[in-house]
């Protein structure tokens, strides 16, 4: 133990002790001669055959640097401890707060979820990626600008297949199922899982039990939120989202699946109120079927777009489009009704409804071509299709991978010569290349040449991203933009620094878009900036923290 007064390193004095966990200490420190406050966390040497491992760590928790992360400015050996000086936050745990204040309002709980996917995606992009494992209240600080930061990085491990961990490196309650199993890999989901638990605290006031849901303790919780958390902590890795994006797109969108969860409900009345009617009418019934059968024979597509109109089972209405499209594939109005009115009813496209779409385009038609190519030869409807098609994978498909779908279906309807509107089409081909850049940057040719570089995927960005977007095209897309270039200046700084894009010129970039979001949003109607309000103060956090980070990272090179 460290008395106040110590001095440690030459250069620290010891204040007072400030933390304590179950291997360390935490102590507030005055650096005299510099006027300034850290922190020091104190941890006991292991065994000289694990110091190298102890080492190890430190030094992945040194050249972690993110705003929401404190940053470790010196290591100290201290006769048989450890000395690790970090920056010294102020502010109150998540877990003091829940204490204090019982459980937090929805919207709050869900800002900071969204603030700890940014940082826990900074952690996961990194090569190897950085597993946190330790998620919980405790662990989360809120400052007084009402912004977050992790705080301990100590369970944190870069990822290796085949090797194991345990949950002595995490807490019980909060830990996946998988740091429990002898075998087990904590990757990425493993953070997932517990970032879902630690919502789910913080909304309650308890860690849920197995199979439990928020609302079964405050039923006034959104049902969409709720659905969000549960994915968080499925028992099944395969289960979960994928990825800190998917989450993130879950969170800011849960809105969307409270109306699919009123949809299933008021089908369900409906399908009551139904099989009513039907008993009731009986007789009338084999007229009316009569009268379909009479459809039929005259017109097989049109009968089976009202088909798709009047079913209440999802399940049927997906059956009746795509009899309707077996029937007609180059006619526009089932394949539009399959994509908006069946696979984004709840405003995702999941992987695999996607695929499922592109298996019918590129299944058989009659005539011994692909349905798509019948369907291309209607030039306005294909181009309007592709166009929505493309902006479903751009806005609406939560997997990162599947973006590179966008390019191809939105390049389609930037190329069309009709069907599309002057403004669709700009925006098709802003949006376009945006998407292309997935499937190409990082890859080499046969020849090992890299076929597309970090420079070239920011200069185009840069160039989609000039002038008034929310003017010149809609709020939507600007936001679309801009979150794309403030995500890749948060994940993909060093890439690009090492593409010869300074962090300075990065740093004004960022401060560019701040300017955007600041003033051209406020042309619109105020209904229209209701709708994005939240948006626009996640990219407004997503701003300050690149600010933050660039800033930083330019210091550093001016140090050197």
């Amino acid at each position: 133990m460290l008395l106040p007064g110590t001095m440690v390193g030459g250069k620290y004095k010891i204040l007072s002790e400030i933390g304590r966990g179950g291997t360390s200490t935490v102590y507030l420190a005055l650096h005299e001669r510099v006027n300034k406050s850290w922190a020091i966390k104190e941890t006991e040497k292991g065994d000289p055959g694990s110091i190298v491992a102890e080492r190890r760590e430190i030094e992945l928790m040194k050249r972690m640097k993110h705003p929401a992360l404190p940053s470790i400015v010196d290591i100290i050996e201290y006769r048989e401890k450890f000395l690790i000086v970090m920056d010294y936050i102020e502010g109150r745990t998540l877990e003091v707060l829940l204490r204090e204040g019982g459980p937090q309002a929805e919207e709050t709980v869900i800002r900071w979820g969204i603030q700890l996917c940014s940082v826990l995606s900074y952690l996961h992009v990194q090569e190897p990626p950085v597993i946190y494992r330790d998620m919980k209240p405790s662990n989360v600080m809120l400052k007084p600008d009402g912004t977050i930061m992790l705080i301990d990085l100590g369970a944190a491990r870069e990822f290796r297949r085949q090797s194991k961990d345990t949950v002595a490196l995490g807490t019980r309650g909060y830990a996946a199922p998988e740091q429990y199993e002898e075998t087990g890999v904590s990757d990425p989901r493993t953070d997932i899982y517990s970032l879902g638990v630690m919502l789910s605290e913080l909304l309650t006031g308890t860690v849920p039990g197995p199979g439990k849901g928020i609302r079964d303790l405050r039923p006034e919780l959104s049902p969409g939120l709720e659905a969000v958390l549960k994915k968080c902590m499925e028992p099944e890795k395969e289960k979960r989202y994928q990825s800190c994006g998917e989450l993130r797109y879950g969170l800011e969108h849960y809105r969307e699946q409270d109306l699919s969860w009123r949809r299933r409900e008021k089908r369900k009345l409906a399908a009551f109120v139904l099989t009513a009617a039907l008993t009731l009418s009986c007789g009338l019934g084999s007229l009316f079927f009569h009268g379909l059968e009479r459809k039929v024979r005259g017109n097989s597509y049109e009968f089976w777009l009202e088909q798709a109109a009047r079913v209440i089972e999802p399940e049927e209405e997906r059956t009746a489009y795509g009899k309707a499209i077996r029937l007609a594939p180059g006619r526009e109005e089932a394949w539009m009704g399959l994509l908006k009115k069946c696979f984004l009813s709840d405003q995702l496209l999941s992987p695999e409804e996607g695929q499922e779409l592109r298996a019918l385009l590129l299944s058989a038609s009659e005539e011994g071509q692909t349905r798509e190519t019948v369907f291309q030869k209607n030039q306005e409807g294909y181009a309007r299709f592709a166009y929505e098609m493309g902006l479903a994978y751009f806005y609406k498909c939560p997997r990162e991978t599947e973006k590179r779908y966008a390019g191809v279906y939105l390049k389609a309807a930037a190329e069309a010569e009709k069907g599309l509107s002057p403004v669709q089409k700009e925006r098709a081909g802003k949006l376009g290349a945006i998407a292309d850049y997935y499937e190409q940057i990082g890859q080499v040719d046969p020849a090992g040449d890299m076929q597309v570089g970090w420079k070239d995927y920011w200069a185009d960005l840069l160039r989609v991203s000039q002038g008034n977007l929310v003017a010149e095209d809609n709020e939507r897309t600007a936001i679309v933009v801009y979150r794309e270039e403030l995500y890749q200046l948060l994940a993909h700084y060093p890439e690009l620094q090492k593409a010869g894009i300074p962090a300075g010129a990065l740093r004004l970039e960022a401060e560019r878009v701040r300017t955007h979001l600041d003033t051209d949003f406020e042309m619109l109607e105020e209904t229209r900036k209701q709708g994005v309000e939240s948006e626009l103060t996640e990219l407004r956090d997503m701003t300050r923290l690149a600010e933050e980070l660039l800033a930083e990272a330019e210091r550093r090179g001016e140090q050197l």
